[in-house]
């Protein structure tokens, strides 16, 4: 790989790095091509990028980003996930693979910033994710109207058996 090629490739994962919440950095020695594959596979179906990158490059594309505490981390083999929109989907992904293979491991990673550690990572994967959290705040969020209309239906439906009630007894008089 000549400089040209170098740069460009700070460059491309510099501007990744960047824009990414989160940056999970893991162990991918000893997985066949096909398995790498497959991790690519489910990374790219939650919107991550995994990409294998030479840890030189890679300290040089994540300092000045809020990433670059895990420049003085990484050594030897390693890629590099990088996830926009929802950090959980990223470790639940990374996670699902780490258990279903024991060649590949979660090392550590920067979530906004803060680093964590591989167990970190894991414990995040736990967490519900950001579509799971809005339904659920929506769920929340229709409860008092809907218990309120409820609440208003029986005070009618009760008004509405009692004046039944009423002409049931006048005709029945």
């Amino acid at each position: 790989m000549n400089r040209q090629e170098k740069a460009q490739i700070i460059e491309q994962l510099h501007e990744k790095a960047a824009r990414a919440s989160i940056a999970v950095v893991t162990d991918f020695k000893g997985l066949s091509v096909e398995e790498l594959t497959r991790l690519r596979a489910k990374c790219y179906e939650v919107g991550v990028d995994y990409q294998v990158v030479k840890n030189t490059l890679a300290r040089l594309a994540l300092k000045d980003t809020e990433h670059g505490g895990l420049s003085e981390h990484l050594k030897e083999n390693c890629a590099i996930a990088l996830g926009y929109d929802d950090p959980v989907a990223l470790a639940k992904a990374l996670a699902e693979f780490d258990k279903s293979n024991k060649k590949f491991a979660l090392r550590f990673g920067s979530l906004e910033g803060q680093f964590l550690d591989g167990d970190g990572v894991r414990e995040l994967a736990k967490m519900p994710s950001k579509p799971e959290l809005l339904s659920s705040v929506l769920g929340t969020m229709q409860a008092v109207p809907r218990n309120f209309v409820c609440l208003f239906a029986n005070i009618e439906r009760k008004f509405l058996y009692a004046l039944t009630a009423i002409k049931e007894q006048k005709e029945a008089a």
